[in-house]
């Protein structure tokens, strides 16, 4: 499905942002250090927490378009997210240096890629799961789509697939489901449409905040998730 191409971060020659398309724009030098520079303070502040899972946030290119890549979780795994759409992680082992270390252990073990630690942005705000544990996500880049072997362990993952940024950013392509306890309105969360799958639950919170990352002024956060810090 994918070219057999192997995985590198490296620097790249800048193109100055004002001869990009808009779109293209969301992955160039110039936003990078601009979320760099932004996800710096919550990188010390989340980094060494005991957060009990985390997520690589991928962010990648198809046909020189900035996009997100995403899993469909094997239907046949135990557990409440079997079948849904996710961002390669999982638990926080005892070897891990960090949260970091997890994502990318996990990308490796999930997706058969290894992208070095300099493909990180930074760490996002960890948001609780519907049990109260905590899941980091990290935002990587891991350059363009055709440049990367992609080898889904089959165990885990059903499927791989990307959303552009320029599809996630369109008002018709979001949907929010309002949750309700005894009656009274407790949260709101975010559900990205009209895609391969319906992107829904914790993976949408952290499309959610990547959008808001990438494209200020962009996207408009109307959801409220109780517990968030």
């Amino acid at each position: 499905m994918f070219p057999a191409r192997h995985l590198l971060c490296q620097t790249v020659p800048v193109t100055p942002i004002r001869s990009l398309g808009p779109v293209r724009r969301y992955l160039s030098w110039e936003n990078e250090q601009r979320c760099r520079g932004l996800l710096k303070e919550s990188a010390n502040k989340y980094k060494q927490d005991a957060v009990s899972a985390a997520v690589l946030v991928p962010l990648c290119s198809v046909a020189g378009d900035p996009a997100l890549l995403y899993t469909l979780r094997s239907s046949t795994l135990t557990g409440l997210h079997k079948g849904d759409v996710s961002f390669p992680g999982g638990r926080r082992d005892d070897s891990d240096r960090d949260v970091i270390a997890t994502a990318l252990r996990e990308t490796q073990e999930e997706l058969g890629l290894h992208p070095r630690e300099d493909c990180v942005w930074g760490i996002m705000q960890t948001v609780p799961d519907k049990t109260k544990k905590t899941v980091t996500p990290v935002v990587a880049n891991l350059g363009p789509l055709e440049h990367l072997s992609l080898k889904p362990n089959p165990q885990e993952v059903e499927d791989v697939f990307t959303l552009s940024i320029s599809h996630l950013l369109q008002e018709k392509n979001q949907g929010y489901t309002h949750f309700c306890k005894k009656g009274v309105y407790s949260y709101t969360l975010p559900v990205f449409l009209h895609g391969p799958y319906r992107v829904w639950g914790l993976t949408a919170i952290f499309t959610e905040l990547a959008l808001e990352l990438l494209a200020p002024g962009k996207y408009r956060r109307r959801t409220r998730v109780l517990g968030n810090r």
